[in-house]
């Protein structure tokens, strides 16, 4: 039996492996099974060995160790190891590779709701392992006019900045197009605020910035990365606003098409039927 794995902690509230049990159930893969792992930061090393060994074949990665794991495994690509965060990983030539489908997911994700980033400005609340890849798709030519930063741990949010700071060159951005801010502090209006944190994934954990300022804006997006409740305080609010609103769905949906891809070779449709399926 071929055997897959997405490993976090908290991971009750995944939906991974009953998407990819659908996958592997509708295009005959009958030797292969999906499961969730809740691990520890000290079992990641032995996660990318059972890999090594054949034991696992493949293993999806989520909070809070998509930038932990980035240690244990042998080699990436360039745009991995410039943002050290994985979401993915795959065994090649007897190395495990670690890969990260959460940017392009994110990006087609936004593409189907019709969002265009240029000349937007940007609210991103968070730094963990995720934002990397979600900055990725704004800091380009083209791009975000503006993107506040926020975090809990100011430090964390300042490291992120300092990183794509150094990289400003590359993408033809001007430097101060990052802004860190304090926790909780307001920023100026932005045209997206996006909910990078596991704040939500409990019924009543809730995030307290005052977006009072946003009443009746029903242009301005709030995308909640968490898709498992299908809507969080964070969302609730934005639509009792009058706000636009979005959960992660899509974007988990397409990452994860990424990396069946990777592991299979086929590329599994996402249509209605795989859609009702996370409801």
């Amino acid at each position: 039996m071929n055997k897959y794995l997405v490993i976090g902690n908290p991971i009750a509230h995944s939906l991974s492996p009953l998407l990819h049990n659908y996958w592997f159930k509708k295009y005959r893969f009958l030797d292969s099974i999906y499961e969730k792992k809740k691990v520890e930061k000290k079992d990641l090393k032995k996660i990318v060995e059972r890999i090594k060994n054949d034991e696992v074949k493949g293993v999806n990665v989520t909070v809070p160790f998509k930038r932990e794991i980035f240690n244990f495994i042998d080699t990436a690509p360039y745009e991995v190891q410039f943002t050290k965060s994985v979401n993915t990983l795959v065994k090649e030539n007897d190395k495990v590779v670690g890969y990260n489908t959460d940017q392009q997911g994110f990006e087609i994700s936004l593409e189907e709701n019709d969002w265009d980033c240029k000349d937007k400005k940007i609210l991103i609340i968070g730094a963990g392992g995720v934002t990397p890849s979600i900055l990725s798709t704004f800091i380009k030519v083209d791009g975000a006019e503006k993107i506040y930063l926020s975090n809990r741990t100011r430090s964390k949010a300042e490291e992120l900045k300092k990183l794509w700071d150094k990289a400003l060159g590359i993408y033809q951005m001007k430097k101060d197009t990052i802004e860190v801010i304090d926790w909780e502090k307001k920023s100026e209006l932005c045209d997206l605020i996006i909910n990078t944190t596991s704040v939500g994934l409990t019924k009543d954990e809730k995030l307290n910035f005052d977006f009072s300022d946003y009443n009746n804006k029903k242009d301005v997006l709030f995308y909640d990365l968490i898709y498992n409740p299908k809507e969080t305080n964070f969302l609730k609010d934005a639509r009792i606003r009058g706000n636009r609103t979005m959960n992660g769905k899509m974007m988990f949906l397409w990452q994860a098409h990424l990396a069946f891809k990777m592991w299979t070779g086929v590329s599994p449709t996402i249509d209605e039927e795989v859609i009702k399926l996370l409801d």
